[in-house]
């Protein structure tokens, strides 16, 4: 009898919330242990573990690298860090950062269809852009569940969407529902024809690559004429059906949505560079004309005259940066489709 030993949990925008629906159906007899990644910014304390102990049943800490992997207990990705698992351990490493998180869902969830197959569980909460609809599918590719929250049953549906769009989802409910579905799910025996999946070699190839356990001599696609926004290098290519993924040498990942957005970002701060730059030589110049008034010479006007073009060219950049030029803001939460 197949039994499953993960569940593997991502969220971002409004995940906070759906969590805590989610452990409050769950018993405290749980027999699977519970991992998860939230989205949250560097050096930011999570009270994520508190919170979700005083909402639940379980026993929910903060993960600690190296720390065995035990059934009917919470861990909680650190801010600032992955969360994988390996060889019934946990993984916390400063990994280079996926869809431009750290904790990102993507590692979490490959690690876990690599180390427990169709042992799995994987489940997409709220959130923005299509953090975890790779991992999840990775998931299913080795016969383990995906569940996705109902994207009407949250206002940051794009990761449940995508996750519906991209991956042969088991269910979508919403997050109230998944606990009580959850221990259902893992008290059900399972046949040899679902476990049937979990051996293949290619899978496991692409999967070893992208949790950056890997030869950098091979990469799974082709270069691209992008460079990766976090540190320049080059991106990979990843034809992958209809997503489209990139990587580059050294591991920040990003889907061509997360890639968007990140590009944007790039655009945004080299505008803000530019101003400061443009304000900064203005003001100097400012500074020579009036030190060259004062001393009677003639070269004060021709400073002045530089500075007045300096201050006109930041109004220019200014413009672009508040209308938005660059910006990701055509990339913006749809509401989910109605369901017949």
């Amino acid at each position: 009898m197949a039994k499953f030993d993960i569940v593997v949990i991502g969220a971002s925008a409004g995940g906070v919330g759906s969590l805590q629906r989610v452990v409050e159906h769950i018993p405290a007899e749980f027999p699977a242990a519970i991992l998860i990644a939230l989205h949250l910014p560097d050096g930011a304390r999570s009270m994520l573990p508190e919170i979700l102990q005083r909402a639940g049943n379980l026993p929910a800490s903060q993960a600690i690298n190296g720390e065995p992997v035990e059934p009917g207990r919470i861990y909680v990705a650190p801010a600032g860090f992955h969360l994988t698992v390996n060889a019934g351990r946990l993984v916390v490493s400063r990994g280079a950062r996926e869809h431009g998180n750290r904790p990102a869902i993507d590692p979490l969830f490959r690690s876990a269809a690599i180390a427990y197959g169709p042992r799995a569980i994987g489940v997409v909460l709220s959130g923005m852009l299509d953090d975890g609809t790779v991992g999840l599918r990775e998931i299913k590719r080795e016969g383990g569940i995906a569940i996705v929250q109902d994207p009407r049953d949250t206002e940051w549906p794009s990761m449940p969407q995508s996750a519906l769009n991209h991956v042969s989802v088991d269910y979508s409910v919403p997050a109230a529902q998944i606990g009580t579905l959850l221990q259902q799910i893992a008290m059900t025996p399972r046949s040899a024809t679902v476990m049937a999946n979990g051996d293949d070699k290619v899978v496991h190839e692409e999967l070893r690559e992208l949790t950056m356990h890997r030869d950098e001599r091979v990469h799974p696609g082709e270069p691209s004429p992008y460079s990766c926004p976090e540190c320049g290098g080059v991106l990979w290519e990843l034809k992958d059906g209809e997503l489209l993924r990139f990587r580059c040498r050294i591991g920040h990942a990003y889907t061509s949505e997360t890639l968007t957005t990140e590009q944007a970002l790039t655009v945004e701060h080299a505008l803000w560079s530019a101003l400061r730059a443009l304000e900064e030589q203005a003001a100097v110049r400012r500074r020579m004309a009036d030190r060259a008034r004062r001393q009677g010479l003639k070269s004060a006007d021709r400073y002045q005259k530089r500075a007045d073009e300096l201050e006109e060219q930041a109004q220019h950049v200014r413009n672009l940066v508040l209308a938005g030029v660059g910006s990701a803001d055509d990339i913006v939460e749809e509401p989910a489709p109605e369901r017949p």
